[in-house]
This record gives C-alpha cells, structure tokens and sequence, in this order.
C-alpha cells in the first residue's frame, strides 16, 4: 500500500495540499501517516465520488477513499487522522446528503458500502442485527422474503444506509406510531472518534448510545444496528385525500396521529402534502394521483379555494386471510368522518414491499429523465402545531404558491414518540410537530422554476422569514455553513450536552467535518 501512495503523492503533487504538509511531529508530510496501516480493505485515490453528494450544490476533495472490510478497518482509520492535527474523517453511505455533510475535504471518506452486508434476524423474531452500510430496501426485502417480518418505522426512500439515517433520525409516516428510526434501535456497534470500537445500549454505554443516535455523525461512525421486528403484512391500501382548506387538513391529519378514534381504527401509515392548485403537471394537480391513469376532477374543488390544495396520505394494512369486505368496510368508516373534499379520494391496493418501495419506481423514472442527477436544493424543517397554520400562510400560500418543482411534504408527528436523550432538536412546544419537506425535483432554470441559486436563496428566505415571524421551528438534516452562531442557536439548551459529548467522543473534532459545526482541535465554548 506505502508504494502505491508514494506514487499518488508523486503525481498529484502534495504542495496541493498544504495543511497536510506542516511538519508535525510524524516527520512532516502526509506520507508517514500511512506507513503500518494494515487495512483489510483497501485505500482508492480516485476520490470523486467521495466529493459528491445527492444534493450536488458543493463539492470536495477528499485526500482518499478508504474501502474498509471491518469495524476495526474504521478504527485504524480515525486512530491515523488523530495522528495528524488536521486529518478528518467522513461516513459515506449512499451519499444522499443535501449539503456535504458527508464530505471531508483533504481528508478521509469512507466508504461504508464497501463492508460486507450483514442482516441477521434473530431465531425469535424480535429484533434483526444490520450492517452500518446495508441499504433499508435490502433490509426490507430480506427480512420479509425470508423471515415475514419488517422493521417497524421506515424512511420513504429506502435507497439509503442504515448508519445514515441513524445518525439524524429517519421519518416517514410510521413515525407517528413507532416513532423515529432513531426510537426502534435496541444496540449498536460504534467506533467513536478516539477509535475505539464499542457496543452500547439503553444499558450499556448508554451515553454513547443515546449520543449516535441523530447525532449527525459527530460522535461516532455506526457500524452495525439492532432493529426491532414485527409481523409484516401482506397487502396495503394506498389512499389519498384532498382538502382545500388548511384548517380542516390539519384537523383531520392531528385527529389521526393521535389516536384516530381509537386504536383498532387506526391508520399505520400518515402522512400529507401541499400541492398547486392549478393544472401544472409537476406542481399542480396531477402530482394529488396515484398513478396517472387515476382521475382528478378539478371541479370537485370548491370556488373558496386558494392557490394551494393539501393531501392527506394514508395507509392500511391487512393480510390475505383478511376477507376484503371486511377490510372495505373498515376503511369507510374510518374515511367517513374526515372533512377531505368528496370526489377527490383516490385509492390503490398493492402488496407491502411494493408500497415501501413506491419511491424506487420515482427513482428509476428520475433516472431515465435525469433530474435525478440535477441539482437538489432540499429543505426539511420541523415545525411546532402552534405556528403551523401561520407558516402556510407566510410560506405555502405565498412564497411558493407555485410550487418548487417537486414534492412539498407535511405531515404530523408525536413529540412523546421522541426520547429527549438522543441528539435529535425538535421544535419547543408541544406534543404535536409536523415536518416540512421541500423536496425540489426539477432542473434548474430555464427548464424549472428557478436556477440552483435561486432555490438556494428561496430556502434562506423561508427561514428567514420563520425566525422573523417568530415560528418554532429547526432544521431537520441541519445545515448552517460556517455559521456557529446557526449552531448553538439550532441546539439551543441542548449545547452544552452536545459539546460535552463531542468531548467525550471525539474531542479531536475529527469525525463528521462536513457539517462545520466543529474545528478540527476545537475548544468547548
């Protein structure tokens, strides 16, 4: 391996990579760190990849990408850039992140994919041990195909690595009942910033565990996870409701994460959307349909309508043994008292994998268009049941009434679903929170609504307009730049706990640098 970074550093000329090159006391250079780094895996000096992300908005250089075959690989990595008072270290999974987060410039990305994909279930059925690099649609599709049980809560796009969404929280419409991806984990292996490999729990090392878990990455790199099992079913029905009108929206979403008149008529899935009202194929009207075939009649939409409609989105689960009039019936009656617009109610029935995977047939036709590989300027917030009706007004009926080019997710969730000890940031007040996702999936100016930077000054604009407005609100997949005033406002009470526990888990700052929420060598504040 020595040879082989010789001759990379010969070619790429190291004066490139000046920090690298400070005469410390490992001989001055980049060179001596690699010497006795016995890996497993292996070092790839062809490092675009690692220096991009989903979000494609900004881009790195890393010094290497390392390709390890064992937690222990990982340890010998973090342990060599604490060698180094400048080397730093990221986990890349599926490299979805909006922001570079998952990026380390002129350090060190690991690859998290490379490690042999592991999903074992356990012979009792109640819990399955995963891979930090393992996908969810692997877990998904294993632990149904061959076992009939599923994971409890789930993420909508499963394209992503186990590791990653632990490390900020994994939502989707599940989360009302099961919470967060975060509260279905009962163990995990971690190798902390100090490179130790360590296995923690509510009871064992249980400030490491609840540390890691929607920790950003910044204590710790996952790499295995114990997940809770159930029963999974055989069928979904896939329906969708449209309103008109905010208030009854809101009403009817918060009614049904909270109980839904009981819990034998609840829904196991809910979520929701705000849409245009208008015909516009992406923004517009067709977006509310299931399939394209499935019709929408606009006149059913009452003349007191604004600019913006909403959706609900909801889902029941049965098995084959279930006689389909009974599962008609009990449907109705838990459709029947909602205050969602008649004649705008689509449906679908369609087996369980399929409806965990509907967004793989998203991806494959965003793919084949190529909006996939177009620039993402996502944001995501949480933001409190107190302001939600206020930020519609200021937010989805003005700023974007003509929509962003892709979905614009809302939905409700369970503050009590939550456990405060994880590193997760929620909204201050109140039991119920909704996440907002402004999921732009369209290429910029001139074929979108607007250039990349104009989304980017758009999402900047509606944060700026929450903190003016006075909305109880914080980032979900948090980005604040160089920004560490962003930082501590964003952790709020919660940042001595979050320094404290950088201190004890990584207190070299070499994990996670992306994020910018810590120098390398920092000094808690």
């Amino acid at each position: 391996m020595i040879a082989y970074i010789e001759r990379f550093v010969h070619e790429n000329e190291v004066e490139s990579m000046p920090e690298l090159d400070s005469g410390e006391e490992d001989g001055g250079g980049v060179l001596p760190l690699f010497k006795g780094l016995e890996l497993q895996g292996t070092v790839d000096f062809d490092t675009a990849a690692g220096g991009k992300d989903f979000g494609d908005l900004q881009s790195s250089q890393p010094l290497a990408m390392i390709r390890p075959a064992s937690s222990e690989d990982v340890a010998r990595v973090i342990k060599l850039a604490s060698r180094s008072p400048h080397l730093t270290v990221a986990a890349q999974g599926n490299r979805h992140s909006i922001n570079g987060q998952a990026m380390a410039h002129q350090g060190l990305v690991i690859d998290m994919k490379s490690m042999e994909t592991r999903i074992q279930v356990d012979p009792s059925g109640s819990h399955v041990d995963v891979s930090g690099g393992a996908l969810w649609e692997e877990v998904l599709k294993r632990c149904v195909s061959d076992h009939g049980l599923a994971p409890r809560s789930w993420t909508d796009y499963l394209g992503l690595t186990v590791g990653g969404t632990l490390s900020n929280a994994g939502v989707s419409g599940q989360a009302f009942r099961y919470g967060p991806q975060t509260e279905n984990v009962t163990e995990l292996e971690v190798v902390t910033g100090n490179g130790d490999v360590l296995v923690c729990s509510p009871n064992q090392n249980s400030e490491l565990f609840f540390s890691v878990l929607g920790g950003l990455g910044q204590f710790g790199i996952i790499t295995r996870a114990r997940i809770l099992l159930q029963p999974a079913p055989d069928m979904v029905r896939w329906i969708r409701l449209v309103y008109s009108e905010f208030s009854d929206f809101t009403t009817d979403a918060e009614f049904l994460v909270s109980g839904g008149g009981g819990t034998s008529d609840s829904f196991d899935y809910v979520e929701g959307f705000a849409f245009v009202n208008s015909d516009d194929p992406v923004n517009g009207w067709p977006s509310a349909q299931l399939h394209p075939g499935h019709p929408f009649d606009p006149t059913h939409i009452p003349p007191s309508a604004g600019p913006v409609l909403y959706c609900l989105e909801l889902a029941l689960h049965y098995n084959n043994h279930h006689r389909r009039s009974a599962v008609d019936k009990r449907l109705e009656r838990m459709v029947g008292v909602l205050r969602y617009c008649r004649g705008l109610r689509v449906e679908s029935e369609l087996s369980y994998v399929e409806f965990l995977l509907r967004v793989k047939r998203a991806e494959e036709e965003a793919k084949a268009s190529g909006i996939w590989d177009a620039p993402h300027a996502w944001l995501n917030l949480f933001v409190s049941k107190a302001h939600i009706a206020l930020f519609d007004a200021v937010v989805f009926k003005n700023i974007l009434k003509h929509g962003i080019g892709g979905p614009m997710l809302l939905y409700p969730m369970l503050r009590s679903k939550w456990d405060n000890r994880k590193s997760v940031i929620l909204p201050a007040e109140g039991e119920i929170f909704y996440l907002v996702g402004l999921l732009r999936f369209s290429f910029p100016y001139p074929k979108g609504l607007l250039s990349v930077d104009e989304m980017i000054s758009q999402n900047q604009e509606i944060v700026e307009i929450c903190k003016r407005k006075g909305i109880d609100f914080k980032l979900y997949l948090p980005h604040y730049g160089d920004s560490k005033e962003g930082w501590r406002q964003h952790f709020g009470n919660q940042w001595t706990r979050f320094q404290q526990r950088k201190a004890s888990f990584d207190p070299r700052a070499i994990l996670a640098p992306g994020l910018k929420i810590f120098s390398r060598n920092w000094q808690p504040s």
